[in-house]
């Protein structure tokens, strides 16, 4: 046979990246899995304004890009899905989550206390011990209806991806919450816009699923944007117990 007559055999194609890191809302359309509120939520709006306001631009399938959509996927399953088994971007086996690195909490514990609960310290304006999952969501989705998220920096790839990103939304209506004191805190809104940042250390294995994530930011970042003159504008009172 001549050389010509031969040919290579085709390349074999990759594995196939799932659904999850190729689109933002891809968790969304999942069914037969227990949506906290009984059905998925809407995040149209938030979409919009990241849509509108980001900083980032990444080219569709670049790393950036990639986890960007794991992490708004994962953000969706820890806040409005009940059980961990219905995660699809962690491994339930070892999945675990810290912040400034302190204690590896598992997935149970962020179902029980909520995504806000795990990620914030107690400080002079919210306590987490003191407000339970649904308390804490209502606390800061009616202060900031909407709250983007995005990529601004990728700087090292799968098994361990570090990243930077970005958190923003506008303080539409007033802060109500209850700090470590039991003491009822309110903060008036002021129509501008809480603008946060971090870093993010996290473990993904070969199917690209979560199995840690570390956060590293400032908890109190937040907190000072809401009240940008310290403590004009921020109320107490004693709640009676």
């Amino acid at each position: 046979m001549a050389s010509e007559d031969v040919q290579n055999p085709p390349a074999e194609a990759g594995p196939a990246l799932p659904d999850y890191v190729l689109d933002e809302d891809a968790v969304l359309k999942d069914t037969d899995v227990n949506w906290r509120y009984g059905r998925a939520p809407d995040y149209s709006k938030t979409r919009k304004i990241w849509s509108e306001t980001k900083k980032a631009s990444h080219e569709a399938r670049s790393l950036p890009d990639l986890v960007e959509k794991l992490v708004k996927n994962w953000e969706i399953e820890a806040s409005y899905k009940t059980k961990l088994s219905d995660w699809r971007t962690v491994d339930p086996t070892a999945y675990t989550f810290s912040v400034n690195g302190g204690p590896a909490m598992t997935g149970e514990h962020m179902l029980k206390v909520g995504t806000y609960n795990a990620l914030i310290e107690p400080n002079e304006f919210y306590c987490p011990m003191r407000s339970n999952f649904d308390a804490s969501h209502k606390t800061f989705k009616r202060m900031m209806p909407s709250f983007a998220w995005e990529v601004l920096e990728v700087y090292s790839g799968p098994p361990k991806v570090a990243f930077k990103w970005r958190h923003w939304g506008t303080m539409k209506e007033d802060y109500v919450g209850t700090n470590p004191e039991g003491e009822k805190v309110t903060i008036k809104a002021h129509g501008g816009v809480i603008d946060i940042e971090g870093i993010v250390v996290t473990q993904v294995n070969d199917k690209l699923q979560i199995e840690s994530i570390e956060v590293f930011f400032d908890p109190l970042g937040m907190f000072r944007q809401m009240a940008p003159d310290g403590k004009t504008g921020v109320a107490k009172e004693k709640v009676a117990v």
